[in-house]
């Protein structure tokens, strides 16, 4: 049984950070990309960062280039999210999401095969 959960989320002050954290089971991890999606409610699932499967290769939406960093440890089983300089606009639920691929970094939530169940983040101003 696959699971992903992730961890992390909570209210932080803009300007702050947080580090959010997936743990995952019941796959192969080495052999699975990686992404972090966010989502607000009446929005589409959108894309924050993705990390290949061996760690070399990172995709990061424009948004948030320069104030996160996706990392992996496939010793762990684990993929964290370092969010530095948090934003209002940064409020969402965050998703971790796992698809065997063999060449890119994709980015269409439809591409991603399992998920977790999300965990909130809020930054107030």
């Amino acid at each position: 049984q696959v699971q992903l959960v992730e961890s992390g989320g909570r209210l932080v002050q803009a300007g702050g950070s947080l580090r959010l954290s997936c743990a995952v089971s019941g796959l192969t991890f080495s052999d699975y990309v990686m992404g972090w999606f966010r989502q607000v409610p009446g929005k589409e699932r959108e894309p924050a960062a993705v990390i290949s499967r061996g760690g070399a290769s990172t995709y990061y939406a424009d948004s948030v280039k320069g104030r996160f960093t996706i990392s992996r440890d496939n010793a762990k089983n684990t993929v964290d999210l370092q969010m530095n300089t948090l934003k209002p606009e940064d409020t969402a639920v965050f998703y971790c999401a796992a698809v065997p691929w063999v060449r890119g970094l994709p980015t269409r939530p439809r591409d991603y095969t399992y998920w977790g169940q999300g965990t909130q983040v809020t930054v107030s101003s």
